[in-house]
């Protein structure tokens, strides 16, 4: 019992480590200095543990088996995690293909994005494009009324880090 015990501990300290991992690095990408120092603080903490812990017996594969299960389900989870809590910015290019161009500049403005628009050249001619900085939270809000409205309309998305200005909602906590 006692040795299942641990191999269950080797696997989610493993988890926990990686998970930690996974959200630091994103953190740092963009530029979160002070909670990806401390996420790193933990991280490293737990992982000398464990590979202490496994090192310590090479003897035992469950150990190892364990370790590796860990790590894999750790990425796994960690995505998961960044993935709820949705850190940074994005950079939307819309390009819309209907008529009702006006109609969806009002609603994304309406529902306080920012919507900057101008016309580009496509191989089937003029076509208007929308620029909209948003939180990476309000992607599925900004997907939905694009859709609802112009259902063939090309979306491209790229994480951006503003320097400064723009339009940005500022959520109260």
């Amino acid at each position: 019992m006692e040795m299942i015990f641990g191999y269950f501990l080797i696997f989610f300290a493993r988890m926990l480590d990686m998970s930690m991992a996974t959200v630091r690095t994103l953190m740092v990408m963009q530029g979160r200095k002070f909670q990806a120092a401390l996420l790193g603080f933990f991280e490293v903490g737990i992982y000398v543990m464990v590979l202490g812990k496994v090192v310590n017996s090479l003897d035992n594969p469950y150990n190892l088996l364990s370790y590796c299960l860990g790590f894999a389900a750790g990425n796994y989870v960690g995505i998961m995690i960044e993935n709820k809590i949705a850190l940074g910015n994005l950079s939307a290019q819309i390009i819309l293909k209907t008529a009702n161009n006006d109609i969806l500049i009002d609603t994304l403005r309406s529902e306080k994005f920012g919507v900057t628009s101008y016309e580009g050249q496509g191989i089937e001619g003029p076509r208007e494009m929308l620029t909209v900085a948003l939180n990476r939270k309000d992607l599925p809000r900004l997907k939905r009324i694009v859709d609802s409205i112009d259902a063939n309309a090309f979306i491209t998305v790229n994480s951006i880090s503003p320097i400064r200005g723009g339009y940005f909602i500022r959520k109260k906590k």
